[in-house]
């Protein structure tokens, strides 16, 4: 497979994008399950903070999907122009993260940000134009 040809390179950024975007909602989803760490720390101190965020495996995942979200990134950055990789993943991610807040974490995703995805989306079209 020829790594430069612009189905791999969309397959790279596909990847940062779909990683990245799952670590964000796995993250967001065990933060809210833990509850607030500063109501944690006040009660039960900086130990008792520490063990909520140990004993959270959902928080351990999301980190997983972060790091391969960035393994992803530099091999997408080995292999093409960074000044369409880094834009395209940013933004896209910024899609992404939109769409799954809305269904899968049922977020309320008012009408402003959708017409911000809809731009940000345009403007990733014309970085291949």
């Amino acid at each position: 497979m020829n790594l430069h040809s612009d189905s791999a390179v969309a397959a790279m950024i596909g990847a940062v994008v779909l990683s990245a975007t799952a670590g964000d909602i796995v993250i967001s989803s065990a933060l809210k399950k833990i509850g607030d760490l500063g109501q944690i720390r006040r009660a039960r101190g900086w130990g008792g903070t520490l063990c909520a965020i140990a004993g959270s495996g959902r928080l351990f995942c999301g980190v997983g999907f972060m790091a391969a979200s960035f393994f992803a990134l530099l091999f997408a950055l080995s292999h093409a122009e960074v000044s369409l990789v880094a834009p395209a993943a940013g933004s896209l991610t910024f899609v992404a993260n939109a769409i799954a807040a809305k269904w899968i974490l049922r977020e309320n995703v008012d009408g402003r940000r959708w017409l911000a995805a809809l731009l940000v989306c345009c403007g990733v079209a014309l970085l291949r134009a």
